[in-house]
Formats: C-alpha cells, structure tokens, sequence
C-alpha cells in the first residue's frame, strides 16, 4: 500500500477516535504528521477533539508536539490552551524540560497562568468578544478525574488550567509555594477534580521534609476541605513512600489528630488513615470513639481495636462484642471481621455474619457471604446461610456462597457450581473459581476442566 494510502487512513482513524487502528497505522509506516486538510498535523485534530488516547498514541508514534503551526502556535500551546489534563499530558510526551528552550517553557507557563486566572467561562468571553452566556457540563477526563466543559459563543473549553499549570511546573522544576498549589486544589473540594488530583499527586513528587511538614500543617486549618486535602495527600503518600521515617511521624499525626478533629465525616477520614499503621495508642483511640453517634465514625473503630492476631485485649474484645450488636449493618460486619478470629467471639460473629447475609445492602450481603465462606465454623447453620445466598442476584455473592460449599465439601455444592455460571475474563487466577475447579476434580477425575 501507498505511503498516500496509509497517511489516508491514519486521518480517518483519528477522526473516528480508534486509538488501537492509529497504533497499528504509525507502526506499518503511516507518517505521525500528516496534515489534514486544513494544512494542520492530525494531532491537532485528536487535541481538538479532546481525545487523550488518539494524542498520546501520535505522539508516541512520533508526532511532534512542538511543531510550528502557521498560526505561531504548536500542538502543546493548544493541548495547553484547550484545559484538558489528560490531553495535555499525553501531548506533553517525556523529558519537555530538556525538549523545550526556556523562552517556550515561559510562554507555556504564562499561557496556563492566564487561562487559570481568567477562567474558562471568562477566556469564552474573551474570544466571542461579547458577554455570552456559558453552559457548563461535567465530563471525565483521563481515566478518573473529571472537570467542567464550557461551552459559550460557539467555542469550547475545558477549565483544567489549575491542573495543567500544576503539571506544568513541575515538568520545568518551578516549585511552587505549598500553600498555594493546596489553595489551586480546594477550589473544587472533590478528590477527582483534576485540579485538586494534580495537586495532590505532584506534591507527593516532591519529597522534602519541608513540603512535607508545609502541606501537614494544614490540618489545623479551619477550612475543612484543607484539612481533608491532607488526609489526601497522607493516603497517597502512604502508597509512593513507606519509609521509617514518615511511617512514624505520619502514625503520631494521625494519632493526635485522632483525638482532636471535630468534624465527623474528617474523624471517620482520620481514623480510617490511623488504623492503617501500628500505634500504641490505637486502642485507646479506638475506644474513645466506640460509642460515636456517627456510624461512619464507629466504622472505623474495629480497625483500631484489633491486630492480625485478634482483639488486642480482653476490653477491645468486649467493645467488639458490642458493636456487633450496633444498629448499622456496615459497623456489625467490620466488628465481626476484626473478631474473626477470636475464639471467645466466634459464635457472636457467627451469629451476627449468618444474619447479615440477609442485608438488604448488597455489598454488605457480599461481605458477609466472603467472611462466613473463609469462617472456620463448619455448622449446619453456616453451610445454610450459604446456600440462601445461590439465589442472590449479583454472580461475586454466588460465587463467595459456592466457594464456602466446596470448602465444607457440602452436597449441595454441585447445585451451587451450577447457579454461579460461567465466570468470564478476570477470574483465571481467582482463588475461588479454583476450589471450585478442584472440588469438581476430586470428584469426577481429571478430565474436568
């Protein structure tokens, strides 16, 4: 096939978003920069689209996001101009810093700036040269993040400029105060923001003390969206970086923050963060909040009172018996799974996890289904509470009741084989689809299978 013939159909795979076609066009020879008709590269067009994995596949395959277009602009002015993150940080491609001259990294970084400061609606405004009015609609961008996309005088942009400006800085190494990249996130108090993700995730990248105890020092800031802010930062950080170090400074801060946070839906946060380390204090934590009157507090209370081994003593296993008996299903069953394992507890947790099959919660119902099934109660009562669940709507629930049946070897486990169904893609490693497989092995041989 012609050269003309590949570049051809690469044009109609971006127009028609097949990420998978472009890959596959780029790599039999088609050109990354081939122009539509209006004279601009085909990444311009994916970029106007706002169609991430169309941008990122080009420029992987070699478009280039600096080129000159004939207005005085490149690709990643306009990925920049358009306030996508996602698209832009596909455009943005590896190494940018080294890439770009220090006058094109200023004309970016005042770029985003402006957009930022402006806002989209106002930016609309601008180019319709009037007051227009705007429509703004929530839409996803990336895999997980959303943001706003306005729309007004027949253009339309999306108002992520705080995140790319965000990523910007970081990409050139402008280290911004901590203060005011937090003060970017809290605009929109929602953890799938971009600008607040972007926030979040690039000062985990930095990784001083000094950014560090910056951002930690807004717990005690009376804004609650601050403070939630830090709860996030701590939760990702804890993912990135898992040193000594931190692992006790962060362990003590959530400690004293345990005690002092007023706002419920942030204690429940704190104490949820807590529970992830080892403390001394955890029990007594834990127990100080046992009778909260917010149940998304009291959820987080069985955490702290017990270890992998069980109850940590005799009172966090009487304030676990208790709270097997509170009047919220999900503090019931986190109670029964932190006793588990507790002999003196076992028949209340096998009691309270029988009756929580009957949940009308359907994660709940789940949950129990999984606790009973990996339970070491062996009883009539346990094997029944099991087979009820074959009737439950939802395959995972079926699946957690078969797999307790062939554990117990229970004769209606063929029965319950049958109810599950097939299981599609994901479960090829699933410990429980194999106990089935060698439940049906032991006993029709091996040719099963």
């Amino acid at each position: 096939m012609s050269e003309d013939g590949l570049d051809g159909r690469l044009g109609s795979a971006v127009r028609a978003g097949d990420a998978d076609a472009v890959r596959d066009l780029l790599s039999r020879g088609a050109r990354p920069d081939t122009v539509d008709e209006n004279g601009l590269p085909l990444l311009c067009a994916a970029v106007a689209a706002y169609d991430e994995p169309v941008a990122e596949a080009l420029v992987e395959g070699g478009a280039d996001p600096d080129r000159v277009l004939p207005d005085g602009t490149t690709p990643l002015w306009r990925a920049t101009d358009g306030g996508s993150p996602a698209v832009f940080s596909a455009v943005l491609g590896e190494e940018s810093r080294l890439r770009l001259t220090e006058s094109a990294r200023e004309r970016l970084l005042a770029l985003a700036r402006s957009r930022y400061e402006t806002g989209a609606a106002g930016e609309l405004r601008r180019r319709a040269g009037a007051p227009v009015a705007a429509t703004t609609v929530r839409v996803q961008d990336g895999a997980y993040q959303w943001v706003e996309q306005v729309s007004a005088g027949g253009f339309v942009v999306r108002a992520g400029h705080g995140a790319i400006l965000t990523l910007l800085e970081w990409a050139f190494r402008v280290l911004p105060p901590v203060d005011e990249l937090i003060a970017r996130a809290v605009r929109h108090p929602d953890e799938e923001h971009v600008d607040w993700f972007a926030a979040c995730w690039i000062l985990t990248r930095r990784r001083s003390f000094e950014t560090w105890s910056a951002v930690v020092a807004h717990r005690h800031d009376p804004d609650r969206a601050s403070r939630r802010f830090v709860l996030d930062y701590l939760r990702t950080r804890g993912l990135l970086d898992t040193s000594p170090f931190y692992e006790k400074k962060e362990s003590d801060l959530l400690a004293v923050w345990a005690v002092e946070e007023t706002d419920d839906e942030l204690l429940a946060k704190v104490l949820g963060a807590f529970t992830e380390h080892d403390h001394p204090d955890q029990e007594a934590i834990g127990l100080r909040h046992a009778g909260h009157p917010d149940p998304h507090v009291r959820r987080e209370v069985p955490g702290a009172l017990s270890s992998d081994d069980g109850p940590r003593t005799q009172e966090a296993g009487d304030a676990l018996l208790a709270l097997m008996g509170d009047p919220d299903a999900e503090v019931r069953l986190r109670a029964c799974t932190a006793g588990m394992w507790a002999e003196g507890l076992l028949p209340e947790t096998t009691r309270t996890l029988v009756s929580l099959t009957g949940a009308a919660d359907p994660d709940v119902r789940g949950a129990a289904a999984a606790a009973l099934a990996g339970s070491p109660v062996r009883t009539p009562g346990v094997a029944d509470a099991l087979a009820a669940l074959l009737d439950d709507d939802r395959q995972p629930v079926r699946l957690e009741a078969a797999y307790g049946l062939a554990l117990r070897d229970d004769p209606r486990t063929a029965e319950a084989i049958e109810r599950v169904g097939p299981l599609g893609t994901g479960f090829e490693h699933d410990h429980r689809a194999d106990e089935l497989w060698r439940w049906k092995w032991r006993r029709e041989g091996p040719a099963v299978g």
